[in-house]
C-alpha cells in the first residue's frame, strides 16, 4: 500500500499551487483510510478484531463486507439479541405457575398462646395451619392462554426487532456503497484528466497548442482531484456510520462489482400478510396478549379465595391433658367493583389500540409494497437507459480523443464531450446501485432479512 501511495506524493509534488495542495490532501485521506479500514495487528500476529466478549462475536476483517455479514455483526450488538433467552426464560417460568394447583404459594402459620405472664395455671394453645389460595373458576386456563400469546409474542418481537435492524443496516450499507463507487468513478476521472493534461502539455511545447489550453487542462485536472477528495471524505464517513452499526470496519472489495440482493418472488395475494410479515405478526401477536387479558380480567373480580387447614393442641391448665383439634375453613374476600371495572376497562383500551395499530401496520406495508414494486421497475428501466447512454458515451469520448490526437478538433469540444462522458458513467453507475438499493428495499417491505 506504501509505496503506492509514496508515488503519488511524488507525483503531487512536481504540480504547483492549488494543484498540489489538493493532490497532498487526497493521498493523505487516501492513507487514511487505508490505515484505518486495515485488520487491527497485535503482536504482529492475528488480524482479527474482537467484538464486545460477552457476544462472543470474533469478525474477521480482512474480508470484504457484505450486507449479510453486516446486519449479522449489527444483530448480534442489539440488546433485543442478547435479552432473548433470559425473555424466554422468564415466560417458561410464568408458564409454570399457571399449572400449578395454587393460584399463589401456600403460606405457614404458626401461633401459640400461654397464661404464663399473667395468671400462670398453666394453660397452652399451639396452631399450626396452611392457607392455600385458589384459583378463581377458569382464571387458570384464561392465565394460562395469556403466557402462550406472550410466549408467541416474544418471538415476533425479536423478528421484528431483526428487521428495523436490517432496514438500519440496509440504509447504511447502500450509502457506503454509492460512496465507494463515487470514489471510484472520481479516481478514473483523475487519471483521465491527468492523461489529457499531459498530451495537451506535450502539444504545447511543441507548438501545436496555446498555454491557455494547458491551462484548461489543468483546471479540470485540479478539479477531478477537489472531486475525488470529496469522495474520500464522503466514503469514510459512509465507513464510519456502517461500522458503528456493525462494529467492523468495512473492507472495499472488487469495485466493479456491485452487491445485490436477490429478487423477491412476489405472493399473489397478501391476504396472509399477518403471518408473513414480522412487524405486522408482531402487532397481530400484541394484540392477542391484550384481547386474552381481557378475558382474564373478566374472571378476576376479586382477590383469590384461600382454603385454610390447620391443627390445634391446647389444654385449659398445667393439670389437664392437651386436645387435638383440626380446623378446615375458606376464606373468600370481597370483590371491589371499581378495582375491576378499572382493570378491566385498562386491558380493554391496550386491545382497542393494538388492534387500530394493527391495522394501520397492514395499510402501511401494503402502501410501501406498492411504492417499491413500482420503484423497482423504474429503476431497472433507468439503468438500462443510462448503461446505453454511457455506452454512447464513452464510444463518443474515443472518438473524439482520436481526432483531438490527430488536431481535427479542438480542446473544448474534448473537455466537453469528456465531461459528458464522466457524467454518463456516474449516472450509469448510480442507477446501477439504486437497483439494487430497489431490489433490497422490495426485500425489505416483504419482511425478508439480508442475504
Amino acid at each position: 500500500m506504501f509505496p503506492t501511495h509514496r508515488n503519488s506524493a511524488i507525483r503531487c509534488a512536481n504540480l504547483l499551487g492549488r494543484r498540489a495542495a489538493i493532490c497532498a490532501v487526497t493521498v493523505l485521506a487516501t492513507v487514511a483510510l487505508g490505515a484505518w479500514a486495515q485488520p487491527l495487528e497485535k503482536g504482529g500476529a492475528d488480524r482479527q478484531t474482537t467484538t464486545n466478549p460477552a457476544s462472543s462475536n470474533v469478525i474477521e476483517q480482512a474480508a470484504p463486507i457484505t450486507l449479510k455479514r453486516a446486519f449479522d455483526a449489527a444483530w448480534s450488538r442489539q440488546p433485543e439479541a442478547q435479552s432473548f433467552a433470559a425473555r424466554q426464560e422468564a415466560v417458561e417460568a410464568r408458564r409454570a405457575v399457571t399449572q400449578s394447583w395454587t393460584a399463589e404459594p401456600a403460606t405457614l402459620e404458626l401461633s401459640t398462646r400461654t397464661d404464663q405472664l399473667n395468671r400462670g395455671q398453666g394453660a397452652r394453645e399451639h396452631v399450626l395451619g396452611v392457607a392455600i389460595p385458589l384459583w378463581l373458576p377458569g382464571e387458570r386456563a384464561r392465565a394460562g392462554a395469556v403466557i402462550d400469546a406472550e410466549s408467541q409474542s416474544a418471538a415476533t418481537r425479536v423478528a421484528a426487532a431483526k428487521l428495523r435492524i436490517a432496514a438500519t443496516v440496509r440504509d447504511a450499507f447502500w450509502a457506503w456503497v454509492r460512496a465507494r463507487e463515487d470514489l471510484s468513478l472520481a479516481q478514473d476521472r483523475v487519471a483521465s484528466a491527468q492523461a489529457l493534461a499531459a498530451d495537451v502539455s506535450r502539444r504545447v511545447k511543441a507548438g501545436d497548442l496555446a498555454r491557455a489550453d494547458q491551462h484548461q487542462t489543468d483546471g479540470q485536472v485540479a478539479a477531478a482531484e477537489s472531486a475525488l477528495a470529496e469522495s474520500q471524505a464522503a466514503l469514510t464517513a459512509a465507513a464510519q456510520q456502517l461500522r458503528a452499526l456493525a462494529g467492523i470496519a468495512p473492507v472495499p472489495g472488487n469495485i466493479s462489482d456491485i452487491p445485490s440482493e436477490a429478487l423477491p418472488s412476489l405472493p399473489p395475494s397478501f391476504a396472509d400478510l399477518d403471518a408473513a410479515h414480522p412487524h405486522v405478526a408482531d402487532l397481530v401477536a400484541q394484540a392477542e396478549v391484550a384481547r386474552r387479558t381481557v378475558a382474564l380480567a373478566k374472571v378476576q373480580t376479586r382477590a383469590n379465595p384461600e382454603l385454610t387447614l390447620s391443627t390445634t393442641r391446647e389444654r385449659g391448665i398445667s393439670t389437664d391433658p392437651y386436645q387435638q383439634s383440626i380446623t378446615l375453613g375458606v376464606r373468600v374476600p370481597f370483590g371491589s367493583d371499581a378495582r375491576y371495572r378499572a382493570k378491566l376497562a385498562g386491558a380493554n383500551a391496550d386491545a382497542l389500540e393494538l388492534e387500530s395499530q394493527t391495522r394501520l401496520a397492514r395499510e402501511r406495508v401494503l402502501a410501501d409494497l406498492n411504492a417499491v414494486q413500482q420503484r423497482v421497475v423504474s429503476a431497472k428501466l433507468v439503468t438500462e437507459a443510462t448503461a446505453r447512454r454511457a455506452q454512447l458515451a464513452r464510444e463518443t469520448r474515443s472518438f473524439f480523443e482520436k481526432s483531438f490526437r490527430a488536431g481535427e478538433s479542438d480542446l473544448p469540444t474534448r473537455l466537453r464531450i469528456e465531461l459528458e462522458a464522466v457524467e454518463a458513467e456516474r449516472q450509469a453507475a448510480r442507477t446501477r446501485i439504486d437497483y439494487a438499493a430497489a431490489i433490497s428495499a422490495l426485500r425489505q417491505a416483504l419482511g425478508l432479512l439480508p442475504e
